[in-house]
């Protein structure tokens, strides 16, 4: 029977069989030791017998072996226990050297970051760089949980779309059976239309933005999870809600990967005492900014960048949070399907910005078909266009108040470990120079 690392001490004084790839090799004073890394890490294995030396001549790292042999308590080896008097099978030999060392740190600096993908296929094998995409997973299995817990249904909606209809970011096109099709930027008229069966519904999948955009927040494929419920109280219900939900996930990854997060360097967490993320309006901030800075934002409809960090550091240092509200757009940043306060001039639409960088929108959204018709019709927009048909048609038939978000998990993924590059937090990224691997 197969044992696996994390049990190897539980069996002191006992032979056992033990499969993985081969990690680290070297000589020590007459003896070779070697690590062999399965699922839960590694097992270290000390081979005095030359013949079972001779097995491992030319052999590289990744090399496949099944090891047979004695378990003995070694406070200094990995999980406090090692294999002694072993006998190594080789189940796949590999011979050629690997063009980077798994064993050692992996470089993270931005000029080493085309090396980290070129070769993602082996430095995945690296323990640390294993921990990114474990605390990626743990992220959005929290998130789900939360989501179950308050009654949303998780749905998956069609990636590929006929036309551009949602607008925004640039889209992928492409030939569909000979007519055009488009990749979807985003599940947005598909969730707002399930609110009219389910009240909550989410989806975590793959989004599409064909943005010329080379910097350390952008991706033409993306991870979102977007969030839509209906009979909402108001915009205050849905900033609640997302609030709620990222502040648990955030201490659950923070609990479960204590050890994790502390190897990797991450910062340490900090969540509003009383669980209510503080808000600012985009005027507040313009002008706390304006004032601090001296660099006058104040006719600017969103945030720049260095307002979304600069309002962050605020909100830590004064605040005790990593997580900050900016609300309260200007008009005329609203897309048709945003619900507006006339009266105040505003958009009912705030970012949920976290260590520096917008993570999520959180609008309410226009659910009175006669008020869509009229946005879109303003906005430029065909109302007899195929690809809003059917979206209007929910309208047409009943939608209670509505909201949600789109929440980027890359982003979340690379502002919880640390990291200074959404890419880094993607196993395998696509931006505007990468199509492989």
């Amino acid at each position: 029977m197969r044992i696996l690392s994390a049990d190897v001490a539980q069996h002191i004084g006992t032979t056992i069989h033990i499969e993985g790839w081969l990690h680290k090799k070297r000589l020590l004073g007459g003896l070779t030791f070697i690590n062999v890394r399965d699922r839960k890490g590694l097992t270290q294995i000390v081979i005095k017998d030359k013949a079972e030396v001779e097995k491992l001549r030319g052999l590289q790292i990744g090399t496949v072996l099944a090891v047979d042999g004695v378990v003995v308590e070694e406070p200094r080896a990995p999980g406090g226990a090692e294999l002694h008097d072993s006998k190594l099978e080789v189940m796949v030999p590999v011979t050629e050297e690997p063009p980077i060392e798994i064993d050692k740190p992996i470089q993270h600096k931005a000029e080493n970051l085309d090396t980290l993908f070129e070769y993602r296929v082996l430095n995945i094998r690296n323990l640390q760089e294993q921990k990114i995409f474990k605390i990626r997973g743990s992220l959005t299995r929290s998130i789900r949980e939360f989501l179950d817990d308050h009654e949303f249904v998780e749905i998956d909606t069609p990636k590929l779309l006929g036309a551009a209809t949602e607008g925004g970011a640039e889209v992928f096109k492409l030939d569909y059976f000979g007519k055009e099709a488009t990749l979807a930027q985003s599940p947005q008229f598909y969730k707002q239309i399930m609110v009219g069966a389910y009240e909550r519904v989410y989806e975590i999948g793959h989004s599409y933005r064909a943005e010329p955009s080379a910097t350390t927040r952008h991706l033409t494929e993306l991870t979102m999870l977007d969030i839509e419920m209906g009979f909402v109280s108001g915009h205050d219900e849905v900033l609640d809600m997302v609030g709620d939900m990222t502040q648990h996930a955030l201490r659950e990854i923070y609990t479960k990967h204590a050890d994790d997060l502390k190897s990797l360097n991450a910062p340490e967490l900090q969540l509003p005492i009383d669980g209510k993320v503080p808000r600012f309006t985009i005027a507040q901030i313009h002008e706390m900014y304006t004032k601090a800075t001296k660099n006058d934002v104040t006719d600017e409809k969103d945030l720049i960048p260095d307002e979304e960090k600069w309002i962050c550091e605020y909100a830590r240092k004064e605040l005790g949070t990593d997580l900050v509200y900016a609300t309260e757009f200007p008009i005329e940043a609203a897309k048709f399907y945003h619900k507006v306060d006339a009266e105040k001039g505003v958009v009912m639409w705030g970012d949920l910005l976290f260590r520096g960088l917008e993570i999520a929108t959180v609008p309410l959204r226009e659910n009175n078909y006669e008020k869509m018709v009229e946005q879109m019709t303003k906005a430029g927009l065909d109302v007899e266009e195929a690809g809003f048909r059917y979206y209007l048609q929910a309208f047409k038939f009943g939608l209670p108040m509505h909201g949600g978000c789109g929440f980027g998990i890359d982003r979340l993924v690379e502002k919880t470990i640390g990291l200074n590059n959404v890419k880094e937090a993607t196993l395998f990224p696509r931006d505007i120079n990468r199509l492989t691997p």
